[in-house]
């Protein structure tokens, strides 16, 4: 079972195809190498770019992955 989420992008790795991601719920702090669905063109991936994530572990934010971008 997974939630979806919204965050805002802060980096994206194009080589490693993960992103640094601000979720929205913890504004505060920020996730490291959350994967990035390869379905997602990297150009869309920029700073400040809100997306949805699939968040399978609620209890470790990093166990998620980018699924889609608005």
């Amino acid at each position: 079972m997974f939630v979806v989420e919204s965050a805002t992008v802060v980096a994206f790795d194009g080589t490693g195809y993960t992103a640094t991601l601000r979720f929205a719920a913890s504004l505060a702090s920020v996730v490291a190498g959350v994967p990035v669905s390869r379905a997602i063109d990297g150009a869309e991936m920029t700073a400040g770019r809100r997306v949805a994530v699939a968040v399978f572990d609620a209890t470790h934010p990093a166990d998620a992955m980018v699924v889609g971008v608005h």
